[in-house]
C-alpha cells in the first residue's frame, strides 16, 4: 500500500496524492460478477430531488460481493486483487475448488495464490479467513462482521478499518469497533481477520474540483448563504454568522445526541463511542 505525489505540471495536478495501487494485481473485473447499476440523481420515483449535492460521475458497473461467507468448508484461491468503483476499500476475486467465483473484500496482505477458507471448525484465524466469534482468539484484529447471524457483513468494512474481539462472556463477544464503540454482539456472527485493504485511502488529496464531479458530488451550498426559506442558517444582512448549526430540518449538529434512548439494541452497547 503507497500513495503517490505527482509533479505540479498542472495547477490540478500540483497537490494532488494518488493512490500508488501496488497491490492491484489486474483491471479487468470477472463478468459473471458485475451488474448494472443506475443512477438516481438523488431523485425519487416520482423525479423530485430528495437528496441535494447528488447528481452526474462516471459509469459504473456493480461488483457482486460475498458479504455473507457462507461458503463453508470449500478451500478457495486468491486469483486477484481488483480496484471496486463502489467501495473504498479493493476487493479479491476468489476460484473455489468446485469451480465457483465469489468476489470478497480484500483484507490488508492478502497474495494472488493464497488459500482462504471460511467455516465454523478446523479453520485456522488468519488473514482473510472467515469464521464465527466464537472461534476466533481473543485479541484478534478482525473486519467485515456481522451484526446479526447470517446477515452478512455491515461493519468495518471501508478501506483500513479494523474491529479488535476482547472478551467472551455467555452467547456474547465483545467487540471494540472502529468508532471507539464497545458492543456486544452473539457468538454465532461471522467475522473476518485481518485489517480492510487500502488503509492509505485517507492520504489521497483530489486536487480538484473536477474530480468529485466525476465521482457524482455536485457543489455544495453552504447554509449560512442561505435564504431563511431554505435553510434554518440563512437570512440576515450582509455576512451574519447564521446562529447555531443544525441541519435544514433543525436538528442541531457538533455534538447533539439523534440516537434514542429507547432503542432496543441500546442494551448491547458497552461503552459508548467517544465525542
Amino acid at each position: 500500500m503507497s500513495v503517490r505525489k505527482l509533479k505540479p505540471i498542472t495547477p490540478g495536478q500540483r497537490f494532488r496524492v494518488v493512490n500508488g495501487f501496488d497491490a492491484i494485481t489486474t483491471d479487468k473485473p470477472e463478468k459473471s460478477l458485475l451488474a448494472p447499476k443506475k443512477r438516481s440523481g438523488g431523485r425519487n420515483s416520482q423525479g423530485k430531488m430528495t437528496m441535494r449535492y447528488k447528481g452526474g460521475g462516471h459509469k459504473k458497473r456493480y461488483r457482486i460481493i460475498d458479504f455473507k461467507r457462507n461458503k463453508t468448508g470449500i478451500p478457495a484461491e486468491v486469483k486477484s486483487i481488483e480496484y471496486d468503483p463502489n467501495r473504498t476499500a479493493f476487493i479479491a476475486l476468489l476460484n473455489y475448488q468446485d469451480g465457483e467465483k465469489r468476489y470478497i473484500v480484500a483484507q490488508n496482505g492478502l497474495q494472488v495464490g493464497q488459500t482462504l477458507v471460511s467455516g465454523h471448525e478446523g479453520v485456522a484465524p488468519e488473514v482473510g479467513n472467515a469464521m464465527p466469534l466464537s472461534q476466533i482468539p481473543l485479541g484478534t484484529i478482525i473486519s467485515c462482521i456481522e451484526l446479526r447471524p447470517g446477515q452478512g457483513a455491515v461493519i468495518a468494512r471501508s478501506a483500513g478499518a479494523f474491529a479488535q474481539l476482547m472478551a467472551r462472556d455467555g452467547k456474547f463477544a465483545s467487540v471494540k469497533l472502529p468508532s471507539g464503540e464497545t458492543r456486544l454482539l452473539l457468538l454465532d456472527c461471522f467475522a473476518t481477520i485481518g485489517v480492510v485493504s487500502n488503509s492509505d485511502h485517507q492520504l489521497q488529496v483530489s486536487g480538484k474540483a473536477g474530480r468529485s464531479r466525476w465521482l457524482g458530488r455536485r457543489p455544495r451550498t453552504r447554509p449560512v448563504v442561505m435564504n431563511p426559506v431554505d435553510h434554518p442558517m440563512g437570512g440576515g444582512e450582509g455576512k451574519s454568522s447564521g446562529g447555531h448549526p443544525r441541519s435544514r430540518n433543525g436538528i442541531p449538529a457538533k455534538g447533539y445526541r439523534t440516537r434514542s434512548k429507547t432503542k432496543a439494541s441500546n442494551k448491547y452497547i458497552v461503552e459508548r463511542r467517544k465525542k
